[in-house]
């Protein structure tokens, strides 16, 4: 074989091969940007960020303990850029309390380093804050069950939008919102002193209160009654990257409003719920939401709760 044949052989192999890398990174539709983005500069082979494929127990997890801990060498720099946002560092969490939104990672994240050089473990109770020093403990509580968790933060983050923070997904699963993928959460920074270990009381069996229902008058007997949908389905996937991939750009188009869950079915499929919705005009409220929104028209399902 001469070489000019040789060259040409290598030239359109490295070209199928990087076409073939690009393809299975991006799916073939995203920019370098949005690329080196989702990769973290390469870093990460998962583009969307999910959970386990099977349910997570985390009661037999213990709750952590806040201690004394000096500062970590890595991820204390302050100001530090992000996306050509600059952010600083906090000089003590002393006093530090606030409410916002909590976001939590799971898959694509594990056993990766987290910013202070730790490895990041999603089965254990860590959280990612963008300003808070590291390690931090903090007491994070869901406002709209009442249950709670201690962290300790490890990691910055999030970077999207105005979250608060970013959980880990053993932590989502202690507050009960890790099928939703957003809460509203009050956290409080807990500072033990120099040799000190502090036992803090958490509440992870709480429920959310259940509204009263006045019932209402009996149907006359004429009159059919039909059993209600709950929710709204918005696709059926093969794969469970593409149902996760719809989920988090719902909650990026609604946040906390909504309420999205992927569930598997008998037929191997993975469908795209949300919900749940108590009223027909809810049902077709959120119908004319989610179609003015760009997506895909959604499909009445009747799912027991």
């Amino acid at each position: 074989m001469n070489c000019n044949r040789l060259l040409i052989l290598i030239v359109i192999g490295l070209s199928l091969n990087g076409c073939m890398s690009t393809k299975h990174i991006n799916g073939g539709g995203s920019s370098s940007a949005d690329l080196d983005k989702a990769t973290g500069g390469g870093r990460y082979t998962i583009l969307q960020d999910h959970g386990p494929s099977s349910d997570v127990k985390v009661d037999h997890l213990p709750d952590l303990v806040p201690k004394w801990e000096p500062k970590s060498r890595g991820g204390n720099k302050s100001p530090y850029v992000v996306w050509g946002k600059q952010y600083y560092v906090m000089s003590s969490a002393e006093g530090y309390s606030a409410q916002g939104t909590a976001s939590w990672y799971g898959k694509k994240f594990h056993g990766h380093k987290t910013s202070n050089g730790e490895t990041y473990d999603m089965y254990a109770f860590s959280a990612a804050h963008k300003s808070l020093p590291l390690p931090t403990y903090l007491k994070v509580t869901n406002i709209d069950n009442g249950r709670s968790v201690i962290v300790r933060v490890n990691d910055r983050g999030p970077f999207h939008g105005d979250r608060l923070i970013d959980l880990s997904y053993a932590a989502a699963v202690r507050l009960d919102y890790h099928k939703k993928g957003l809460a509203r959460v009050k956290v409080e920074a807990i500072t033990p002193k120099p040799g000190q270990t502090l036992t803090v009381k958490t509440n992870s069996n709480a429920v959310a209160k259940t509204p009263v229902v006045v019932p209402k008058a009996p149907q006359p007997s004429s009159v059919k009654v039909t059993s209600s949908f709950t929710h709204l389905q918005l696709g059926a996937f093969s794969s469970q990257d593409s149902a996760e991939s719809l989920k988090n750009k719902l909650i990026e188009q609604f946040d906390t409003q909504i309420i999205v869950q992927v569930i598997s079915s008998d037929s191997g499929l993975y469908k795209v719920l949300v919900g749940p919705y108590n009223s027909p005009a809810m049902l077709a409220e959120w119908q004319t939401k989610l179609e003015d929104a760009g997506f895909a028209k959604s499909v009445k399902v009747a799912l027991s709760q």
